[in-house]
């Protein structure tokens, strides 16, 4: 049996911590399995196995509903071996949230979480017309609270399919007030290079990737429809719309494979890993065989250049293309949102 590959690792932006490039997203459709019906301990077992992989970046969230879970897999190994991501949302349905009751969220995390402090809190799925009172109205107060030691860093993550063009991202990251964002970027939707990943070398602004592999890439008749569908618009021509096997040069380089459902996965994984400036590709399973899988995945070496260059000539103009939200959905489970 081969052995499985050492975690890699690398520094989030201008935090200066040191993180795992594969970071397990408490979230998304599986929720460390809780969607599916997962036990609290099963779920706490999968956080432990994926530490015992060498991920540390462990990414939840207030609404996720993981957070205890998170707790209790962490609460045996020292603090600093783990690096904790939670969010908070800023708005309830037309409800914008006041800064206190931000406040009043961190603190019910750091309960939930069993620790004195959280290394990057972010404001959760802000939306462009919410960024000025984020940053005018809530950001003061989490300032007070990083002061204060709850909080090391500050973080904030886009609404993908709600800002397909990462408004709020863009906007955010010359602020100069997040050290980290959460971005999505995958196969079919390449803008953040255009946009947010110059922006964020500029100001040396950690990445967190989310949507690395979404619905999309693992039922083999959602790509087939929303290829036909992008063909029907006039966005792709008709031979990546009508070929049976779309995507197949992105993983079939090295000849002929047994599974080409999995191998798109593999190859969605790495393409998105090996992106300049991405620190950190997110993932979620309820698995702990997928878990060993995704991770592998992640640490497995870039596509050759050749195939990469044809991705971006033949997909990089799409905007928006994949960006499903979590739902109660079956298959391979690819990140966090």
């Amino acid at each position: 049996m081969s052995q499985f590959p050492e975690m890699q690792y690398t520094e989030l932006g201008r935090t200066g911590l040191r993180v795992s490039v594969a970071g397990l997203g408490c979230g998304g459709f599986s929720r460390l399995g809780q969607t599916r019906g997962a036990s609290t301990a099963d779920s706490v077992a999968l956080v432990r196995a994926a530490m015992d992989l060498g991920v540390n970046l462990l990414d939840t969230a207030e609404s996720y509903k993981t957070e205890e879970i998170v707790g209790k897999a962490v609460a045996g190994s020292a603090r600093h071996e783990a690096v904790i991501s939670s969010k908070s949302n800023i708005a309830r349905g037309a409800d914008l949230r006041t800064a206190d009751d931000v406040v009043k969220s961190l603190h019910a995390s750091l309960e939930r979480l069993g620790t004195e402090y959280i290394d990057v809190y972010h404001l959760h799925g802000v939306r462009p017309a919410h960024v000025e009172y984020a940053i005018a109205e809530i950001v003061p107060a989490l300032e007070r609270e990083r002061a204060a030691g709850r909080i090391r860093y500050l973080g904030i993550t886009e609404t993908a399919p709600n800002d397909p063009t990462h408004l709020t991202l863009e906007r955010a990251v010359t602020s100069d007030l997040f050290d980290v964002v959460m971005v999505a970027f995958h196969l079919l939707h390449q803008n953040a290079r255009q946009s947010v990943f110059p922006a964020c070398k500029r100001h040396r602004v950690g990445t967190l990737l989310m949507f690395a592999v979404r619905l999309i890439f693992s039922q083999p008749e959602r790509l087939k429809a929303t290829l036909a569908d992008l063909h029907a618009k006039g966005d792709l021509p008709e031979a990546l719309a009508t070929d049976t096997n779309p995507l197949g040069f992105v993983f079939e380089h090295d000849g002929p494979v047994a599974d080409p459902h999995l191998a798109l996965i593999d190859a969605a994984y790495r393409y998105a890993r090996h992106e300049p400036s991405v620190n950190v590709v997110l993932f979620g399973t309820g698995s702990q065989s997928h878990l060993k899988t995704n991770i592998a995945s992640i640490l497995a070496p870039p596509l050759p250049d050749a195939v990469v260059s044809r991705v971006q000539a033949d997909f990089g103009h799409l905007i928006g293309v994949g960006l499903d939200a979590p739902s109660h959905a079956g298959g391979r489970q690819g990140t966090t949102v």
